[in-house]
């Protein structure tokens, strides 16, 4: 049984503009690959969740609400989603979209702007809040923009986190044990 709970309710959201905030995050981690001749390559892998309305996978988000600041709403929706902790590392942009399922009297057309960040994985957790409802995976970058449900999300990937792990991975690979 995990100990933690997941916030439910609207009562705290933030909303900007007719908009609904959202904030998630793109986890990653690093894996070694025996290339077959003594040494190791790493590859990048980020973590994905299925989504409880269709098929396709997707990023850890939610609301952003009025007692948190935006990094730490993405850290906790990581954690409720996908049971991962880790460190955010880098904004990876601000991502417009529209909910079907998540309109309501402040934001009557279910428009959104989601706040996306890199976040390096520390630790995966044994339990999380919404484990019963949703599974994890860590896939290639490859795989993560083949399966990605939304398009909005793909962008984030693509456009927002390869070009940001590109312009850091130096400074990060340098020294993997700072935050």
């Amino acid at each position: 049984m995990c100990d933690l709970v997941a916030r439910t309710g609207r009562h705290q959201q933030r909303y900007e503009a007719g908009c609904r905030l959202v904030a998630g995050c793109i986890p990653y981690r690093y894996r070694s690959v025996d290339c077959g001749d003594s040494t190791d390559e790493k590859i990048i892998e980020v973590l994905m969740i299925n989504s409880t309305s269709g098929p396709g996978l997707l990023f850890p988000k939610g609301g952003w609400e009025n007692d948190e600041t935006v990094d730490e709403a993405a850290i906790r929706e990581a954690i409720e989603e996908a049971g991962v902790k880790g460190d955010i590392k880098g904004l990876l942009g601000h991502y417009d979209f529209k909910s079907k399922t998540h309109q309501d009297e402040f934001c009557p057309e279910g428009l959104c702007k989601a706040a996306m960040f890199a976040l390096l994985v520390k630790e995966e957790l044994k339990s999380w809040p919404e484990q019963s409802i949703r599974e994890r995976s860590w896939l290639t970058i490859p795989e993560a923009i083949e399966s990605c449900r939304h398009p909005w999300m793909r962008e984030a990937l693509v456009d927002g986190f390869l070009k940001w792990h590109s312009e850091n991975m130096g400074e990060e690979n340098a020294s993997p044990d700072q935050s």
